[in-house]
């Protein structure tokens, strides 16, 4: 007779391994994906905005991060639960397409599910509720269009007036009461290095170099890159110099193919010596007559070819990480040759000038090309901690990919939640005209747009519901483009007070938020196969105290 114990179990669970799980239904699987996203943007929401809070996250590496820009926080988490890894995904998205508003995504879509969450215990089913919010974004789409400022889209990106205007809330809203310094340097930055063509501008082009030391306001912008390190030799000044790139070191080479050889005399000894010192010669004197005035290595610099370069009147400069030679190469035009030989004259490079400078106690070399079209730019940040000017480098960032996405399209809506409101007012106008059942999930999609000006005034510290009904009545009387004064903590006409937000931004946010909310709201059972190499990490220890399997 075969024992209870030998029996399959019956449905899934004599389908699958032991030791898996299976989460099914709206308790176990919909509700519960829908709090772990809601944890998520929780952590989130505090930072949204100018007056958002720091976080301060210590990583697997024991690497520490003190800031409140939203993508840095959630890499660093590294989420493990699947539902809240589609939020982390959807900022993600955001951060690489227009490189800002990945808070917005995030806060957002978590916003949108906690809502969604209310209507299915109202009794709603989650289909219902998706057919209404991809409605409710459809239409916010429409919206958002009557909404930007006319005459936004014509605009000359070499106008640092206007780009300044359209930087200025990203950057604020990374480091606010800076943005009047920041904005700026980024805008100055870019314009250097803006092709002929806008569209296509490269945000690698304008690089970040972060020193210790000083405040904010001795940064400054270097037309071409600044090295961190100091020149090898001698020789730290040089004008109006070619410059040629080896990019496998400057020293003697070895021969492919091993040998030995029989020395019988002292002055055999001495002549093996002579040949190999007249080759280096010959070699550095090769490049010296080719016109260069500057080498870089890519590699080690032996102590023999520096003895030649300082004879020959050679500065040289050592850069180890590849893709820093590259800017380089792209800064002053150079082609990187592989072995130390007789550079070509194409394959020469140019600098107004190349010079070691001393700033806050550390030596860099600084390339200079005055002359205009030149390829990369560099913003030299100064601040007192490292934690400071890494913050400092995101809101740089931020900045330098706002103006990619101004280049594609520059068009503006206003900020300061005022979009926000009107969005919620005119949604809820929507909702009633509709006659199904997602006319409920449209309504709550339209109040979802109510946690943007509610966020704002908590991390301001000033009486959210005040705020929020205060912008609706003057948006009820047609004044749309009234926001939140967060200084003065009162509700003010954006265009005065000039905060500007991207139309792309606020729209792929709003796109990635409820895509990622309505995947969320699809998923209806959870199946997770037990791990190869034992039992799962979240097992719980059965009554023996060991694991159950």
């Amino acid at each position: 007779m075969v024992g209870l114990g030998a029996m399959p179990g019956y449905g899934i669970q004599s389908m699958l391994k032991e030791g898996h799980r299976h989460l099914s239904g709206l308790d176990e699987a919909v509700l519960k994906n829908i709090d772990a996203c809601r944890e998520l943007s929780a952590i989130t929401r505090t930072s949204l905005g100018p007056n958002g809070m720091n976080k301060m996250v210590i990583n697997h590496l024991d690497k520490l991060f003190v800031t409140n820009d939203a993508a840095t926080i959630v890499n660093e988490l590294e989420v493990q639960h699947p539902a809240a890894k589609i939020l982390v995904l959807a900022g993600r998205a955001q951060q690489e397409e227009i490189g800002d508003g990945a808070n917005l995504t995030i806060s957002f879509a978590g916003e949108l599910l906690e809502k969604a969450a209310e209507l299915i215990r109202m009794g709603l089913h989650p289909s219902e509720i998706i057919i209404g919010y991809t409605k409710a974004i459809n239409k916010t789409t429409e919206v958002l269009e009557d909404l930007v400022e006319k005459g936004s889209e014509n605009m000359d990106v070499r106008n640092k007036e206007e780009v300044v205007l359209r930087m200025k809330s990203a950057v604020a809203s990374k480091q606010f009461g800076q943005e009047d310094i920041l904005c700026p340097l980024v805008a100055d930055a870019c314009m250097q290095v803006c092709p002929k063509n806008p569209a296509n501008f490269n945000v690698d082009n304008v690089r970040v170099a972060k020193l210790t030391g000083g405040g904010l306001h001795n940064s400054s912008v270097v037309r071409g890159m600044v090295l961190k390190n100091d020149a090898v030799g001698s020789i730290k000044k040089v004008e109006k110099a070619k410059i040629a790139v080896f990019a496998g070191g400057v020293d003697t080479s070895a021969t492919e193919t091993k040998g030995t050889v029989l020395i019988h005399s002292a002055e055999q000894l001495e002549n093996y010596a002579k040949t190999e010192e007249a080759k280096v010669e010959e070699l550095i004197k090769a490049v010296a007559d080719s016109g260069a005035k500057v080498i870089v290595s890519g590699g080690a610099v032996g102590d023999m070819a520096l003895h030649f370069c300082e004879r020959y009147k050679l500065m040289v400069l050592k850069i180890s990480s590849k893709f820093e030679l590259r800017r380089f190469c792209r800064t002053t035009g150079a082609v990187a040759v592989l072995k130390l030989s007789r550079p070509n004259v194409d394959e020469l490079g140019y600098a107004d000038s190349v010079s070691v400078e001393e700033i806050g106690g550390v030596r860099v070399t600084v390339v200079k090309n005055e002359e205009g079209g030149n390829a990369v730019a560099t913003v030299v940040l100064r601040g007192s901690t490292d934690s400071i000017l890494d913050d400092l480098e995101r809101a740089v960032d931020d900045g330098v990919n706002t103006y990619k996405s101004m280049c594609r399209d520059s068009r503006i809506i206003p900020g300061a939640a005022a979009t926000e409101i009107e969005l919620a007012r005119r949604l809820k106008e929507f909702s009633l005209k509709e006659t199904g059942l997602d006319q409920y999930a449209i309504a709550k999609f339209a109040e979802s747009f109510e946690m943007v000006p509610r966020t704002l005034a908590d991390n301001a510290g000033l009486n959210a519901m005040e705020i929020i009904s205060s912008l609706y009545a003057e948006h009820a009387g047609g004044n749309t483009k009234v926001g939140i004064d967060l200084e003065e903590g009162a509700c003010k006409d954006v265009s005065v007070l000039k905060i500007w937000d991207l139309y792309v931004t606020k729209l792929y946010a709003l796109k990635y938020s409820a895509d990622a909310a309505c995947t969320v709201l699809r998923v209806d059972q959870i199946i997770m196969a037990k791990p190869a190499g034992g039992p799962r990490r979240d097992a719980q220890p059965g009554p023996g105290g060991m694991d159950e399997d």
